[in-house]
Formats: C-alpha cells, sequence, structure tokens
C-alpha cells in the first residue's frame, strides 16, 4: 500500500511545482499589465475584467473540483497578483467577523487592506474622504428586502457601483459557553434578528433582542459577556471564541444577502452587467408608465423595482431600478436617453458586472 501512495504523492508534488511555475509566470504578467495600466492612468481594480476571468474558468472546469472551489482559488490568485500592483483599501461593516467582511473577501480576496468600520453611514465617508479605494455595503436581503439606510445613502452618495456580491447568509446562536444558561439578551443586527423572529419566537420568546451595529460586534459582546448570546456567523464565531447553542437559525434556508461594491472608477461593458438606476417622477397621472414605457419599447429588462420615501412629507418617492446590460450597450443608452427626459429626477449609480 505505501508504494501506490507514495507514487501519487510524487506525482502530486511535480504538479505542485509545476502550478508555482505557472503562477509565478502569471504573476509577472500581472505586473507587465500594472506597467501598462500606471502608463494610462488606469485603475488597479478592474471588477469587469475579473467576472471574465472567473466565466472563463468556470466554462474551462473539467470536474472534479465544483465550480464554486474553483471560483475561490482564482479570486485569491487575482488578488494576489494584483496587490501586486497595489493594495487596495476596502470598506467595509465591522468588526471582524461580519457577513460585510465575508462579501468583501469573496470579492476581493485576502491580500487587501480591510478598513473596518462601525456603520454604514461610515463606510460611505470613508471612500468619500479618500480613507479608502473601495466601499461594499448591504443593499437587499432576500428575506427581508431593502436595507433602507444603504438605499439612502446611495441617493446622495458620488461614488458610482462597480461590482456586486451575492452571499450566502447563515445564521447561529452563539454564546461562549455553547449553553443558553444565564442568558437575558440576544444580540444580532435588526436585520439578522428579523430574518430568525420565527426562529425565535419558538425557541426563545421570553429572551430580550437588542439591536446592534453589525452582527460583529454582537459576537464581541457575547464573548465578554456571559448574560449576552449573538446571532452571527461562523466567521465570527471563530474570530471571537464563541460555541454554537444552535445552528441555521435563519427562518429561510435559503437566505441571501447582496451586497454592493462603490467607487470612483466607471466599470467597462463585460457581457454580463446590470445597470442601477434611481428616479422620481411628476405628480400627474400615467407618469410611472411613461417613465418606463422606453424600456420596453427598446427590450431592456428591468430585474428590480422598489420605491423609497424621499421624505419631503409631500408624498413623493424615489424609485430605485435595476435593469440588465450596461449603460453603454446601444439599445440601453437609447433607452436611458429617452428615460431621462421623462424623469424630474435622474440618478444612475453605476453600470456593473453581474454577481458571479
Amino acid at each position: 500500500m505505501d508504494e501506490p501512495l507514495k507514487a501519487l504523492r510524487q506525482a502530486i508534488d511535480e504538479i505542485d511545482r509545476r502550478l508555482v511555475e505557472l503562477l509565478s509566470e502569471r504573476a509577472r504578467l500581472a505586473q507587465d499589465v500594472g506597467r501598462v495600466k500606471d502608463a494610462e492612468h488606469s485603475p488597479v481594480f478592474r471588477p469587469e475584467r475579473e467576472a471574465e476571468v472567473l466565466r472563463n474558468v468556470a466554462a474551462a472546469n473539467p470536474g472534479p473540483l465544483p465550480a464554486a472551489a474553483l471560483a475561490a482559488v482564482f479570486r485569491e490568485v487575482m488578488s494576489a497578483c494584483r496587490s501586486l500592483e497595489r493594495r487596495i483599501r476596502v470598506a467595509y461593516l465591522g468588526p471582524a467577523g461580519t457577513f460585510s467582511e465575508l462579501a468583501l473577501l469573496k470579492q476581493f480576496g485576502s491580500s487587501v487592506e480591510a478598513v473596518s468600520c462601525l456603520s454604514i453611514d461610515e463606510v460611505f465617508r470613508t471612500v468619500e474622504a479618500g480613507g479608502a479605494d473601495f466601499a461594499i455595503a448591504p443593499v437587499e436581503n432576500s428575506t427581508e428586502g431593502s436595507i433602507t439606510r444603504t438605499l439612502d445613502l446611495l441617493l446622495a452618495t458620488p461614488l458610482s457601483i462597480v461590482a456586486e456580491v451575492s452571499l450566502p447568509v447563515e445564521h447561529h446562536l452563539l454564546t461562549g459557553s455553547g449553553s443558553m444558561q444565564g442568558v437575558t439578551r440576544i444580540a444580532a443586527h435588526a436585520q439578522s434578528l428579523a430574518q430568525c423572529v420565527n426562529w425565535l419566537n419558538q425557541k426563545y420568546p421570553a429572551i430580550e433582542r437588542q439591536p446592534v451595529a453589525s452582527n460583529g460586534e454582537a459576537a464581541r459582546l457575547a464573548s465578554t459577556d456571559a448574560t449576552v448570546a449573538a446571532i452571527a456567523g461562523e466567521a465570527a464565531a471563530s474570530r471571537y471564541g464563541l460555541v454554537a447553542v444552535a445552528s441555521h437559525v435563519q427562518d429561510d434556508p435559503a437566505n441571501r444577502t447582496r451586497f454592493v461594491v462603490l467607487g470612483r472608477q466607471q466599470t467597462q461593458p463585460g457581457g454580463r452587467d446590470k445597470t442601477s438606476l434611481i428616479l422620481a417622477v411628476a405628480n400627474r397621472a400615467g407618469a410611472l408608465h411613461h417613465m418606463l414605457a422606453p424600456l420596453a419599447q427598446h427590450g431592456v429588462s428591468m430585474t428590480r423595482f422598489e420605491s423609497r420615501p424621499a421624505k419631503t412629507g409631500a408624498w413623493e418617492y424615489y424609485f430605485y431600478v435595476d435593469i440588465e446590460g450596461h449603460e453603454r450597450e446601444p439599445k440601453v443608452a437609447a433607452a436611458l436617453e429617452q428615460l431621462r427626459g421623462e424623469c424630474a429626477f435622474y440618478k444612475s449609480l453605476g453600470s456593473y458586472p453581474v454577481a458571479v
């Protein structure tokens, strides 16, 4: 039995040696790309190109590695190569262990400088003030809908959406001991408490629920106070040394959160893109129908439509709209030019690659 195993290990060692050679060659090419970008004053992070690489990898994958596993490997390869050009800074809702941090790692890999912020407002402000290159913020959840604070900040920010991340969200009830003995409060972000409300009503209806700034903060509290249990993910449990009292406590087993990445650059068309808009119409009969008619006329599909009060006291609304395609594509550009003429307010939040 030892000889067959030895031969297999030798074959693996040889493949690893070749992989190192190929990765080094790839890194040298990435350095060449960086010099070209520097000469052209092009951005280091090109989300449309990275999405294209991941799609190519998925198309070329013969197995047995799952597509998601292979994508994770290549994200780290791209992250390490990108850092040879420049190590970018990304602001996220902290502290460490939040789902925002996981979304950051999924999009950018680990070869970045993660900037922890105390609130979504601070995430935006940090990038707007030049303290980080990009912001990552939750924008909607499949169970509880939109994160309204993010929508409000998108209305005012000069930043553009350059990428999106879709992340499965699995919540666990965590304490320092793995027991609920002595626990008087269950802490989590308000969205997470809402995503687990039915489970909590069944299991712990009498225990106080405490909304906090993030699930990472809830885990930190639970690590220092035995009367606090946290609802958070595995990363937070590991980071703060907590033990699961119960796992997968979210009401929807398919629970996902969508995050947007914001920066000052504009992305190029990448083949599978999305455009996000904020619109408003005059208060007259048929205005909303007229506003959206250009999309249908030009064959542009709308994938999201949501209203948000304008907070003027006059029952006015902003409409948050996602459409398929890049705003530089001819049919999309024609539709948007016509749509702009129907709007009392028009803001493009940017075009960006669909999450891979």
